[in-house]
């Protein structure tokens, strides 16, 4: 994965300023989701041909988000997902763990380019039209232009959508740009070895918990849950 000088990645922090600032500004300032509403969430993954066991794990261990969300008021997901060169799709909101994993077992994967900035930038428009909490994010590269994603993650942060980044591997490009993008929107990132199940179910119960019921449910997960103390460090 060849990167030119104009699509390299900014080292965390190239991209802060003025504009920077505001958006983190006002992304503090967007209130947790509340307990008594059922909250929502967009589960986006990376679809390529290198992302079929990942694929079939993620399809094995989403039942969990909705098991831990129901104690904390339930949860609504939307499957996105990329693939191919430029084809990158959005479900409607299911909500149990049944319906998704319908959806995710009918998607095949499909050689081809990262469309992170896509993903980023359907996050903002869904969120405008009705509230969602978190964009948990599954991908393991970046093969785009940094600083069209860390402008979709700043646009992001402005409607309340705080994104959860998840790696798998240990690409150093993948790690500079998730791990901005978490922080421009407030939100966390945590990395994973390949075929790690248990930690991958750990990120995701923590980040269904926040999404469903806000600062209090994490800090619930985070009592016996090392991954959910590591995103709730980071989100403070």
């Amino acid at each position: 994965m060849g990167q030119n000088d104009k699509n390299a990645p900014l080292a965390p922090g190239a991209s802060t300023g003025a504009d920077v600032a505001a958006f983190l500004d006002a992304a503090r300032k967007v209130p947790a989701p509340a307990n008594q509403q059922r909250g929502r969430l967009i589960f986006a993954l990376d679809a390529t041909m290198s992302r079929q066991p990942m694929w079939d794990l993620a399809q094995g261990l989403q039942a969990q988000m909705f098991q831990v969300a129901a104690r904390h008021g339930g949860l609504d997901v939307q499957l996105v997902y990329y693939r191919g060169f430029n084809e990158c799709r959005a479900s409607n909101f299911v909500s149990g763990g049944e319906g998704l994993a319908t959806l995710m077992s009918r998607i095949s994967v499909r050689a081809g380019a990262t469309q992170l900035v896509k993903v980023l930038r359907h996050a903002s428009e869904e969120a405008k039209r009705a509230k969602v909490a978190v964009l948990v994010f599954v991908g393991d590269a970046f093969e785009e232009n940094a600083e069209a994603a860390y402008a979709a993650a700043g646009e992001l942060a402005l409607t309340g959508v705080k994104a959860f980044m998840f790696q798998e591997g240990e690409s150093a490009v993948a790690q500079t740009v998730f791990s901005e993008v978490a922080r421009l929107t407030g939100g966390a990132y945590g990395a994973f070895n390949a075929g790690a199940a248990a930690r991958l179910e750990a990120l995701l119960r923590a980040a269904a918990a926040y999404a469903a019921g806000g600062w209090s449910a994490l800090k619930i997960q985070a009592d016996d849950n090392e991954a959910a103390r590591l995103l709730l460090r980071q989100m403070r």
